[in-house]
């Protein structure tokens, strides 16, 4: 079974993912594809550096993803522009990831942010939509070291919760503990696995 995991930055998507992962499903991140898309595939940094400018290397050679994600964000064409060179090839390494892991794998979970827009909701078999308050999401994002103006940037530039609610099989409210969010995820796990 091929489960997705989806919902706004600073949700709480791969806590969720790791807590299905500590139960035995096997879990794949986009966000890992993706960097190692961009750290592995020469073509795409030069793809990048073409549009966002030699200042997104730093001085080992290496992407700044910081530099690179206050370009991109800064306008909606930026992401477009982001999004057209970096999707494509994760999208495709993302295909080949899951179809090894249904061989090996009973529960295969996809964490990916852009499920939906990417259309993955629809080849998923179930849709998880993790979801958390705002000051909550805002709170998480500063954690990781963006800045107020930059979490609020990040999460204008997705999908409404109410969009995500339309289309999820089930939603998770990160509003708790850790320790109610994993009561969550084994009743999903355990309603999945006697159900297929």
């Amino acid at each position: 079974m091929l489960i997705g995991i989806t919902g706004q930055i600073g949700s709480g998507k791969t806590e969720v993912a790791r807590l299905f992962r500590k139960h035995r499903a096997f879990v794949i991140s986009a966000d890992k594809i993706g960097h190692d898309v961009v750290d592995n595939d020469p073509k795409v940094l030069g793809k990048l550096v073409a549009a966002f400018g030699q200042g997104i290397i730093n001085s080992r050679g290496r992407l700044n993803r910081k530099q690179l994600a206050q370009i991109a964000f800064s306008s909606t064409r930026g992401k477009a522009k982001l999004d057209s060179i970096v999707h494509p090839p994760l999208l495709k390494e993302l295909s080949r990831q899951v179809r090894n892991a249904q061989i090996r794998n009973k529960l295969v979970v996809v964490d990916a942010a852009l499920l939906i827009e990417w259309g993955w909701h629809k080849k998923v078999d179930y849709l998880l939509v993790v979801l958390a308050p705002n000051r909550a999401k805002i709170a998480r994002l500063m954690n990781k070291g963006y800045s107020q103006r930059e979490a609020h940037s990040r999460l204008k530039s997705q999908l409404s919760a109410r969009r995500y609610r339309q289309v999820a099989d089930r939603v998770i409210y990160n509003n708790k503990s850790l320790a109610a969010l994993e009561v969550q995820v084994k009743e999903i796990i355990s309603a999945l696995t006697k159900k297929g």
